[in-house]
């Protein structure tokens, strides 16, 4: 099923083909998995989440639209998973910004561990759009109007959201270079 789009695997897993899903599994879990690990900085919770989307996809098979792109749905499943659980946290763990014990980092210079966990820490310091927009756009390379779809907003609002998380995480930074 190398060759299979991931549109054509998911309309042949909701027809009931249950190779497809693990195609699909096998193609992004990887990726979902990093992507919620920057969401919410714990490897942990991230698995889980990880868990909590693939589920998510299986449930809401019968409401997916042939035709939509899977990618997009994926993440903004995973998205929202990741919304639920840090609203969770915050109301229950009042040390929301401490890392935990096996936390996923976030991409920084090789060899200076003190600047990666600063730059984690002022990431998870930015509200949950602002850290979605920036984490999407610099570290998963989307393009604002793909962040735009995934969230369904403009493809401007998406782009100011990432401008203000740039412009907290430089305050935060202290003026560090390519924050």
């Amino acid at each position: 099923m190398g060759s299979v789009t991931d549109e054509a695997l998911m309309d042949l897993f909701c027809q009931g083909d249950h190779s497809a899903f693990e195609a699909l599994f096998a193609r992004h879990a990887g990726r979902v998995h990093g992507f919620l690990a920057r969401m919410v900085r714990n490897g942990p919770l991230a698995e889980d989440l990880l868990q909590t989307t693939f589920l998510s996809v299986i449930r809401a098979r019968g409401r997916y639209e042939p035709g939509t792109r899977f990618t997009p749905w994926l993440l903004t499943i995973a998205a929202n998973a990741a919304r639920d659980a840090l609203r969770h946290q915050q109301h229950v763990d009042a040390h929301a910004h401490a890392a935990p014990e096996g936390a996923t980092s976030v991409p920084a210079p090789e060899g200076d561990p003190a600047l990666r966990r600063r730059i984690e820490d002022a990431l998870q310091q930015l509200p949950v759009e602002q850290r979605e927009a920036v984490v999407l756009s610099k570290l998963e390379g989307w393009s604002f109007e793909e962040i735009a779809q995934l969230r369904g907003i403009r493809a401007g609002a998406a782009r100011l959201r990432a401008h203000r998380g740039y412009e907290k995480l430089r305050e935060l930074l202290g003026g560090l270079e390519d924050a």
